[in-house]
């Protein structure tokens, strides 16, 4: 497959939202049966060689130590324990509905409890409707599901090699299930005191001066695929400050902005990889810069930071 292939919102939008509310199922089971991290950094989804997968969990709660997998290859949902059982389902042909109710089969088969808090989806326009009662979202073209993973898979890899540039505290690479966006996150280590009526949610995730790095596939607040960047809290002149390639540009978000360079756009450029990474180094120098970090200290060339290796 060629780098970035083209990814149409409209082709595969109705795939697109029955996936995220089937991740949306597996992601609170991992909330639920991991131990908690800073900046909900337990919950995402991390690429393999075949899917998505929630990486170990269980133990904690009492349940044995399992994982689940999305395979986008053979297209089944696999459920698996450390004593190599496993259970596994297909995801063509599924509702919302019936791929919950055989989720919580196959982990009960496995003797394993799922405690969901709150089985619906997170900010979603059916937030309200309970998963187990969703039949309208049951689409899903296993084409439009591979070629999903392997557009995240060559994302994750640029955001790989953008993130081997800084040695401060930094993300992983992680797919969210909450906004299905793909991304990295870089921070000061200065804190940030956030209203007392902010949500739980938000409280944690922007508890700390970040800069964050990622790709979405489109939704129907910004209708294509892109990468984009923001600096959070938004320093003064943030959108004064130059991007790269040319066809990158500030967009407005609620009360701040972000960095977008539109999918197509990068695969319009003559190295497109070369120009993703240009435009996440030239958004963290306009939000770091003008943010005052030191940006020299923070450094990490060629991912090693021993000042003698670097000779």
């Amino acid at each position: 497959m060629d780098l970035f292939p083209p990814v149409l919102l409209a082709e595969w939008r109705d795939t697109k939202e029955t996936l995220h509310r089937f991740a949306q199922i597996v992601g609170k089971i991992r909330l639920a049966a991991s131990t908690r991290r800073n900046h909900w950094w337990n919950v995402p989804f991390h690429v393999t060689g075949r899917g998505i997968t929630t990486r170990p969990m269980g133990q904690v709660d009492g349940n044995p130590i399992f994982t689940i997998d999305f395979d986008f290859v053979d297209h089944r949902l696999v459920v698996m324990t450390l004593d190599g059982e496993e259970r596994s389902f297909p995801l063509p042909g599924q509702s919302v509905a019936s791929f919950y109710d055989q989720t919580l089969a196959a982990l009960a088969a496995l003797g394993v409890r799922a405690d969901i808090a709150i089985p619906r989806p997170f900010d979603l326009p059916d937030a309200d409707r309970p998963f187990a009662e969703d039949t309208e979202h049951a689409v899903y073209d296993p084409v439009a599901a591979n070629r999903y993973w392997r557009v995240l898979s060559q994302v994750a890899s640029v955001l790989e090699e953008f993130a081997a540039g800084f040695s401060g505290k930094a993300s992983s690479v992680h797919h969210f299930w909450h906004t299905f966006d793909i991304a990295h996150s870089r921070f000061s280590g200065r804190r940030v005191d956030q209203p007392e009526q902010v949500d739980p949610v938000t409280r944690e995730a922007y508890s700390s001066e970040v800069i964050s790095f990622g790709f979405w596939f489109g939704d129907d607040t910004f209708a294509e695929p892109a990468f984009y960047s923001y600096t959070a809290p938004e320093p003064a002149g943030l959108t004064e400050a130059p991007l790269n390639p040319a066809s990158a540009q500030w967009v407005p978000s609620g009360d701040s902005h972000l960095a977008v360079l539109r999918y197509d756009a990068a695969r319009a450029e003559a190295d497109p990889r070369a120009a993703v990474l240009a435009f996440y180094e030239s958004a963290y120098q306009a939000g770091a810069g003008r943010a005052g970090w030191d940006i020299a200290a923070l450094a990490c060339p060629g991912g090693i930071t021993d000042p003698v290796r670097r000779i």
